[in-house]
């Protein structure tokens, strides 16, 4: 059975991995369903994130992470709405996995001191889709 996949990535703290979200995404759906196919779209800029209503996005993000089987999240461009995203999954007992690139940034201490999740720093593309294909495997 595919899983359902809640993906989080930065969109209002940085757009700088676009490309590597929407890689990833499509990576993980060759085999499972990807719920949060928007963080990959290289045409949502901060800008229109904006414009946006919160309440909205709030609303359908917590839904989705209700209905995901497992959170993946690539963390290395801080960002307030993945650090919630986490503790909102934490809180709903979803498994998480969270990647980053230790050469590019020191992730929180939070998250990086939190048992709960697991943690995988990586130094690749391959790297992160070897991972994620042993995860989405089990």
């Amino acid at each position: 059975m595919k899983k359902k996949v809640y993906f989080a990535g930065s969109i209002r703290g940085g757009r700088e991995d676009a490309q590597l979200y929407k890689d990833a995404i499509a990576f993980i759906e060759k085999t499972d369903i990807v719920l949060t196919e928007h963080v990959g779209d290289l045409t949502r800029s901060i800008h229109e994130q904006e414009r946006d209503k919160d309440n909205l996005i709030y609303t359908q993000d917590t839904n989705w992470l209700k209905e995901c089987d497992l959170v993946i999240a690539e963390g290395t461009h801080p960002s307030l709405g993945v650090g919630y995203e986490l503790a909102y999954a934490e809180k709903l007992s979803k498994p998480v996995y969270v990647f980053y690139r230790p050469e590019q940034c020191q992730l929180s201490a939070m998250i990086k001191g939190d048992p709960y999740f697991q943690i995988y720093p990586y130094k690749t593309k391959e790297e992160l889709f070897e991972k994620i294909h042993e995860i989405l495997s089990k």
